[in-house]
């Protein structure tokens, strides 16, 4: 199946959706290949960036589950070229 590179750029702004957030990174763990959180104490948000490497409809599905939670934004940004898997 054919595969793309996508960034899904996370905003935390409710620390209690951490835990669902969690699970949610959880159930796609063998999709993703990099992931790096920055937390701001100051602002009392997390800006977290997840790299994937899945199909089309792998990504949307992350992505909508992310956005549904309460407290938490994300953005997907795709490769233009299906990956070299």
């Amino acid at each position: 199946m054919e595969t793309r590179l996508a960034l899904i750029g996370i905003i935390v702004e409710d620390k209690k959706s951490t835990e669902r957030l969690n699970a949610v990174l959880h159930e796609y763990g063998q999709y993703i290949i990099g992931r790096m959180g920055i937390p701001n104490a100051k602002e009392g948000i997390a800006v977290i960036s997840i790299v994937i490497d899945a199909p089309n409809n792998v990504i949307s599905a992350l992505s909508g589950k992310l956005g549904m939670i309460p407290g938490v934004s994300a953005k997907t940004l795709y490769s233009k070229l299906p990956s070299q898997n």
